[in-house]
C-alpha cells in the first residue's frame, strides 16, 4: 500500500472518531456545570443557615432589660429573669466599682503615679485580647505587704505591692493580670454573689438604682466576704490557662505566671504574706502541675519576650 492510501485511510478514521470525541467532551462539560449549579445552591443553603444561627445567637444574647421590656411579665417574673440571666454589663461594672473602692479603702493605691500608669498600660493590653476587651478596665497596685491579687467585676483588678516586688519582668506581671483577667471575663465572682444569693434580693433595686452606691452596697456589704472566700479549684485552674493563653497572644513570654506561682512557692515561709493567698487559691506546685498539663510543649516553640529591662521597678 503506498503512502497516499494510507494517509486517505487516516483521514477517514478521524472523520469517524473526531465527532464522537467531540460529542463526548461536551457532556462532561454539562454535567461540570450542573455540578457548579448545585454547589452554587448548596452554598446559598449554607449561608442562609449562618445567617439564622447568627440572628439566634443575637437574641440569645440580649440584654436581659432588652428581653424584659419585650415580654409583658410582672414584677415577680422579672426578678426571676434577672436572677437566671444574671446582672447586665452596667450593674456588673457598678458592683465592680462599689467593691473596688470598698477595698481601696481598707488599702490605698501605692503613692507612685508612673507606676500606677505602667500597671494599667501592661494590664489594658493584655486585656484587650480577651474576649471582653470593652470593658472599662482598671488596674493598680496597692500599699499591702501580703502577696496577693484582686479581681473584681467589671474589669477592676489589684496587686498588691508585696507581689509587685517579687516580680522580675513585664511578662510576670502580665501573667499575674491576666490571671485577674480571666476570672473577670468568666464572672466567676459574679457566681459567688449569684450562689450567695446577695443579688438576688437587690436585683431590681440595682436595675433601677445603678448609680446609687447606697443601693449597691446594701446588695454587696463591705465586699470582704467576696474576696476572702475562696473560689473553686476549677475556676482557678481556667483563670490560670487564660492568662497563659492571653500573655501568648500579647507578644509576652507564655510562662510567665508559671515563674511567679515559683516565686511564691519559695516565699511560702512567710506565713503572713500567703495566708489569705493560700486560703483562697489552691497551693502553687497544685496549680504548677495542673499547668504543665495544660500547656504540654504547645508553648515552647513560641518566643515571646519578658521584657525585663522595660519593667517598672518600685524604689
Amino acid at each position: 500500500m503506498n503512502i497516499i492510501n494510507r494517509l486517505a485511510i487516516l483521514c477517514a478514521t478521524l472523520s469517524i472518531v473526531a465527532p464522537a470525541v467531540a460529542f463526548d467532551f461536551g457532556a462532561l462539560q454539562s454535567q461540570v456545570q450542573q455540578h457548579q449549579q448545585e454547589l452554587q445552591q448548596a452554598q446559598r443553603k449554607i449561608e442562609e443557615e449562618q445567617q439564622r444561627i447568627r440572628l439566634q445567637q443575637q437574641q440569645l444574647h440580649q440584654e436581659p432589660t432588652q428581653l424584659i421590656q419585650q415580654l409583658p411579665v410582672s414584677p415577680a417574673a422579672i426578678g426571676v429573669i434577672k436572677d437566671v440571666a444574671g446582672p447586665t454589663q452596667t450593674e456588673e461594672i457598678a458592683l465592680g466599682r462599689q467593691i473596688a473602692g470598698n477595698l481601696l479603702g481598707a488599702a490605698a493605691l501605692v503613692n507612685d503615679a508612673p507606676l500606677q500608669r505602667y500597671v494599667n498600660k501592661v494590664g489594658r493590653w493584655v486585656a484587650n485580647q480577651s474576649e471582653r476587651p470593652d470593658l472599662p478596665w482598671h488596674f493598680g497596685v496597692i500599699d499591702s505587704t501580703d502577696l496577693n491579687a484582686f479581681a473584681m467585676p467589671g474589669g477592676y483588678i489589684f496587686v498588691t505591692k508585696g507581689l509587685y516586688k517579687l516580680l522580675q519582668n513585664e511578662s510576670e506581671l502580665a501573667g499575674v493580670l491576666g490571671h485577674e483577667i480571666g476570672h473577670v471575663i468568666r464572672k466567676h465572682h459574679l457566681k459567688i454573689l449569684q450562689q450567695s444569693k446577695l443579688l438576688a434580693a437587690g436585683s431590681q433595686t440595682l436595675t433601677q438604682q445603678v448609680g446609687n452606691n447606697e443601693a449597691v452596697q446594701k446588695v454587696i456589704g463591705s465586699g470582704a466576704e467576696i474576696m476572702s472566700r475562696a473560689l473553686d479549684k476549677g475556676a482557678e485552674f481556667e483563670a490560670d490557662s487564660i492568662s497563659v493563653v492571653l500573655v501568648t497572644r500579647a507578644g509576652y513570654d507564655a510562662y510567665g505566671l508559671p515563674s511567679v506561682l515559683q516565686l511564691i512557692d519559695h516565699s511560702a515561709n512567710d506565713e503572713n504574706a500567703v495566708a489569705l493567698l493560700f486560703k483562697t487559691h489552691p497551693l502553687p506546685e497544685e496549680r504548677l502541675d495542673k499547668l504543665s498539663q495544660s500547656m504540654g510543649e504547645r508553648f515552647d516553640r513560641i518566643q515571646g519576650e519578658t521584657l525585663a529591662q522595660r519593667f517598672y521597678r518600685l524604689k
